[in-house]
């Protein structure tokens, strides 16, 4: 188990077996008081069945729902037959573990099957009263009590299940506005080139009628920004599909005079760049350019007691690297630091062909690490 995924996952299935065991345990205390020290073991056996597969079906919620279900029915049948004494089934505790197998197949299953499990809940209950015979004050309390926590796990699985649709299309808006993004700047790439061979085959029209000899030279550059600016439609033509306008030119701002901007509001930042002039395609730039914006703004929000930051931009032989660290301690919420904002960066990072890792560091504090490809010029 590694990572704060695990964790998360351990801390929970942990949390939801000591409810559980609470619950057992209170109900066999119950029956033997008010029925006799053994009427406890049946509905406690049958609740343990339950409650297993809610702990371990986290990530299989059908087959754990109607594995769940199917013992709740046996328990019903079983108790009728071994004798009319016994305390009716499903017990309380055994309600708990359907109502958690409900609102996990809420959460995440298509809506007919976990219309369907839903709808099984109360059809237990139903026959648990009817199979218990004349209803008394003590069954048909229990009964009520069961519904009450079946409807707990309902609403609490819609209520999850509502959340999960909004978090997924808010991501999904901020991968579209990324797409959109890009969309645009790969327009503005695409008409510069093309203006400047518009402007070139203009120029060597000129020419041709003075200096016949000089068109080549013309030509040449011609075809060095066409194949430019293929080489940039290859890499992001796929995401026109959503764009319908190609408005608004991006904004090529330095790195430094962002880490200045920064500087008057957080941290010290200490900035490294590679020496001289950098020739990347304009898609790259401006994707270091926004990482490190949106990584520095990760640091302002979560990180207020970060006392400095590191960016590095790096350029091999396989492309770019830029990396934005900070030195804040790690409590357990900086774990999901982030939000949508690395949604859109992870969108754009590997539109074009990168990647992103996010995480943070063994130490101390948070690392965003972004690699990008910088093409090569392709043979003519």
């Amino acid at each position: 188990m590694t990572g704060s995924g695990g964790w998360v996952r351990f801390a929970s299935v942990t949390g939801l077996g000591i409810v559980f065991f609470a619950a057992i345990a209170v109900q066999a205390a119950a029956i033997a008081q008010s029925w006799g020290s053994w009427y406890w073991v049946p509905g406690g056996v049958f609740a343990v069945a339950v409650c297993l597969p809610a702990l371990l079906g986290l990530r299989r919620p059908l087959w754990a729902a109607v594995a769940g279900l199917c013992v709740a029915a046996a328990a019903i049948v079983v108790t009728r037959v071994a004798g009319p004494d016994l305390p009716a089934e499903p017990s309380p505790a055994m309600t708990l573990g359907l109502a958690v197998l409900t609102c996990s197949a809420l959460r995440a299953l298509p809506p007919v099957p976990a219309g369907a499990i839903a709808s099984a809940g109360p059809a237990v209950i139903i026959a648990g009263q009817l199979a218990a015979g004349p209803p008394s004050t003590r069954i048909a309390a229990v009964t009520a009590l069961d519904g009450m926590v079946w409807l707990g796990g309902v609403g609490a699985g819609l209520a999850l299940r509502l959340l999960d649709a909004r978090s997924s299309a808010a991501a999904e808006q901020v991968r579209r506005d990324e797409r959109l993004e890009l969309a645009r700047e790969l327009h503005d790439v695409v008409a510069h080139h093309i203006t400047g061979m518009v402007v070139q085959a203009q120029g060597a029209q000129v020419v041709a009628r003075r200096n016949p000899e000089q068109v080549t030279g013309y030509l040449s550059e011609m075809e060095a920004a066409g194949t430019d600016a293929l080489a940039a439609m290859r890499r992001v033509v796929g995401l026109l599909r959503d764009a319908d306008d190609a408005a608004a030119y991006p904004r090529q701002e330095r790195l430094d005079e962002l880490v200045e901007r920064f500087r008057k509001q957080g941290p010290e930042v200490r900035l490294s760049v590679p020496d001289g002039d950098t020739e990347w395609p304009p898609e790259v730039t401006t994707t270091v350019y926004r990482v490190v914006q949106e990584a520095l703004t990760n640091v302002l929000r979560h990180a207020p007691k970060a006392g400095s930051v590191t960016v590095i931009v790096e350029q091999d032989a396989q492309g770019v690297t830029v990396e934005v660290t900070d030195d804040a301690p790690a409590p357990p919420a900086r774990h999901h630091r982030g939000g949508y904002g690395l949604i859109g960066m992870r969108e754009r990072v590997e539109t074009l062909g990168g990647s992103l890792r996010t995480g943070p560091r063994p130490d101390a504090g948070w690392s965003v690490r972004a690699a990008l490809p910088v093409p090569t010029t392709e043979p003519r």
